[in-house]
């Protein structure tokens, strides 16, 4: 039989980091067929890895799970490529007619999977556009406190028709044709919950050293990671996805980062007045969009 859904994600570090990569996996599971999830290693010969493959493997057990090893290589360091080139690896593998992506800091919420499936089955009579478009909730210094403004991105591409050559785009944010002009996509009423900016300060340390790494090799310094009360902050005062409870748990921040001084940067002043605008209107000025949505 056909495979309808395949869910692809990929991780490296994925405990040391302190990623809910496998709550990311829960929250897609009942909606795939199958899932392809791509553990990233140290060395060629797939042996060195922080404990994430065996992790995983433990969790998910069946011929539903595909589980692929994959080497890291230290040398690509531009643009952040190796995400997309480790999304891809995932992506080659996938059987089914569509593909659900999660990375390991993201999470759908239960209330939206219904959603999602009759949106697929208006993929299957309407073949005019080739992607789904998902709304966005950043969590950022706890999970109580989301950042809403112009630097975040409030929605991407994150189910695709699988068999047209799409393929995962620079560092993995979203995705292209295979002649790397935008997918054409239609917005639909569903949300992935980021939490990747919600860690504890000292595993956002470690993090944001390793992404550094990805985009810039060692030429730039290591810097203490310290977090500050940013414009764009606001209480978080929805529902976290069900899967998301014991993690959640198991790392909330006693920062209350609402509580700190506003860090005031002169750029800000653009910012907020073009978030006002959004507010106002719903249009984000200048808004930067990996897809093209169907009218």
């Amino acid at each position: 039989m056909t495979k309808l859904i395949s869910g692809i994600t990929f991780i490296k570090n994925g405990l040391t980091l302190g990623y809910p990569i496998k709550e990311s996996i829960e929250s897609i599971d009942s909606l795939c067929d199958e899932i392809i999830i791509n553990v990233g290693f140290d060395n060629p010969e797939l042996t060195e890895d922080d404990g994430t493959w065996d992790y995983l493997t433990t969790h998910f057990k069946g011929e539903k799970y595909i589980f692929l090893k994959s080497y890291w290589d230290p040398a690509m360091t531009s643009k952040g490529l190796i995400l997309s080139q480790q999304t891809n690896i995932a992506l080659e593998r996938a059987s089914g007619k569509y593909c659900q992506y999660i990375q390991g800091d993201e999470c759908l919420h239960e209330n939206d999977l219904e959603t999602i499936r009759k949106e697929v089955e208006k993929m299957e009579s309407d073949h005019s556009y080739n992607g789904l478009v998902f709304n966005y909730i950043h969590f950022y210094g706890n999970v109580n406190v989301q950042k809403q403004t112009k630097k975040t991105y409030r929605r991407e591409l994150r189910l695709i028709r699988n068999g047209l050559g799409i393929k995962s785009w620079l560092d993995a944010q979203g995705f292209r044709n295979k002649d790397d002009s935008k997918v054409l996509c239609k917005q639909i009423n569903a949300t992935v919950y980021h939490y990747g900016w919600a860690r504890a300060e000292q595993v956002m340390q470690a993090k944001t050293r390793a992404f550094e790494k990805l985009y810039h090799g060692d030429k730039k310094k290591d810097e203490s990671f310290n977090y500050e009360r940013v414009w764009g902050l606001r209480p978080f005062k929805g529902e976290h996805p069900k899967v998301m409870n014991n993690w959640i748990k198991a790392n909330k921040n006693d920062l209350d980062i609402l509580s700190l001084p506003y860090k005031f940067n002169v750029k800000d002043i653009r910012l907020m007045l073009s978030d006002r605008f959004e507010y106002l209107t719903g249009i984000r000025l200048g808004e930067f969009k990996n897809f093209k949505l169907k009218n």
